[in-house]
């Protein structure tokens, strides 16, 4: 199973759940089911853990650039989730009229509803939210910076190693059957095609706003690095796929790693950013959600202006942080935003809800994908006139 490549067993996960679960008996279902609720606790605890044990060394280790670096990427990340939502107000303003001409907007039940429940779960709470881990992180990083001691420094790269393990020997290999049961319960449920049908021209629209926002990032980065910036690309269609499967930002953590350190990125620079940017960086949700708002406040008739949906992109980038460990989180999160800034009622919000968990992955894959291209930038601009002498993975993308 380690011989094949981790995207070819990604892809056959998800073509398998999606024929699998067309015919499948109902029984299996909840076997599926079972296994990626079972899975999904086991991520929801350890995903605390990654993060304490990735950022927390990588500040000590960057020393008095950890600062810097902390400003650095999270402003990185935020201008590009405020660029990415805004150029998808733009988009939907413009082209909606005629994609979306005759289309009226109707009740929809929230998809999540229809998934077959697993018959029995175990409780893994974690020991700490997400927010939380990242401010202990930012805390125990900083403060081995100012105290200049090597005894906590010790233990938290001993720690990382065994998250390492973790992550090698037991998530990573898990990966692809998590997937393929997520996609064989949708797929039974009968929730995809019948939500993909209704909207499919403002699923296609977003899909190809996603694809445009990741060449032109990516294109910075490789302009920035000199690399071609499509080569720079393929290396993260791993991460892509396996967001595309578990629709979490930080679930997928351990594969963006990997395949960023791929892409020449210094080690140290990656193990604090790819975490951080995990919780920080939601440019393709704010795509999706953008476009969703806009989708169904044209179908009912209601008219939008840049000044009222740009302070609800400016505000939703910061609420979403706290969404993406969670499969469909960020439409979750978004909601009092859509209630109190764009006066969404009940029934719009039903709309949204189906709209948005019909491409979350897609979201979310993209969330993940442009994680690599905010990485490389940040490590571009971080980088001195005078080489550090640090170990890197792979070929240096500068």
């Amino acid at each position: 199973m380690k011989r094949i490549p981790l995207l070819v067993r990604i892809v056959l996960a998800i073509a398998l759940g999606i024929i699998i679960g067309q015919f499948a008996p109902e029984i299996l279902i909840e076997i599926a089911a079972t296994f990626t609720g079972l899975f999904g606790n086991f991520l929801s605890f350890v995903i605390p853990l990654i993060i304490l044990g990735f950022i927390a060394p990588g500040i000590a280790s960057m020393g008095k650039g950890a600062g810097k670096m902390l400003g650095l990427t999270t402003g990185l990340a935020y201008a590009s989730t405020v660029l990415a939502g805004t150029a998808a107000f733009l988009f939907a303003k413009n082209l909606y009229p005629s994609f979306l001409q005759g289309q009226r907007g109707g009740s929809f039940a929230n998809p999540e509803e229809s998934l077959v429940e697993a018959p029995f779960s175990v409780e893994m709470t974690p020991i700490m939210g997400v927010m939380a881990a990242l401010i202990l992180s930012f805390l125990l990083g900083v403060g081995m910076t100012a105290v200049q001691g090597d005894s906590l420094l010790h233990v938290m790269n001993e720690f990382r190693s065994i998250i390492q393990k973790v992550i090698e020997n037991i998530i990573i290999p898990l990966l692809p059957f998590h997937i393929f049961g997520i996609f064989a319960n949708m797929t039974y449920a009968g929730q995809v095609g019948t939500i993909l049908s209704v909207f499919a021209k403002v699923f296609l629209m977003i899909i190809a706003l996603h694809l445009l926002y990741l060449v032109v990032i990516y294109g910075i980065a490789g302009s920035m690095h000199g690399r071609n910036p499509f080569s720079l690309l393929k290396k993260m269609t791993p991460a892509y796929f396996t967001a595309l499967g578990t629709q979490s930002s930080a679930a997928t953590i351990p594969v963006t790693l990997k395949q960023v350190k791929k892409m020449g990125v210094r080690e140290r620079v990656a193990d604090f950013a790819v975490p951080l940017l995990a919780n920080v960086h939601l440019a393709g949700s704010t795509i999706t959600i953008t476009s969703c708002a806009m989708a169904v406040m044209y179908m009912l008739g209601q008219a939008t202006t840049f000044a009222d949906v740009f302070p609800f992109i400016l505000m939703v980038g910061i609420t979403m942080i706290a969404a993406p460990g969670v499969p469909g989180g960020a439409v979750m999160a978004a909601i009092g935003l859509l209630e109190s800034m764009l006066g969404f009622d009940s029934t719009m919000v039903s709309l949204i809800i189906a709209l948005y968990l019909a491409q979350d992955s897609f979201g979310t894959a993209t969330n993940v994908t442009g994680d690599g291209a905010i990485t490389a930038i940040a490590d571009k601009l971080m980088r001195k006139r005078k080489q550090e002498d640090i170990p890197v993975s792979g070929q240096n993308v500068g």
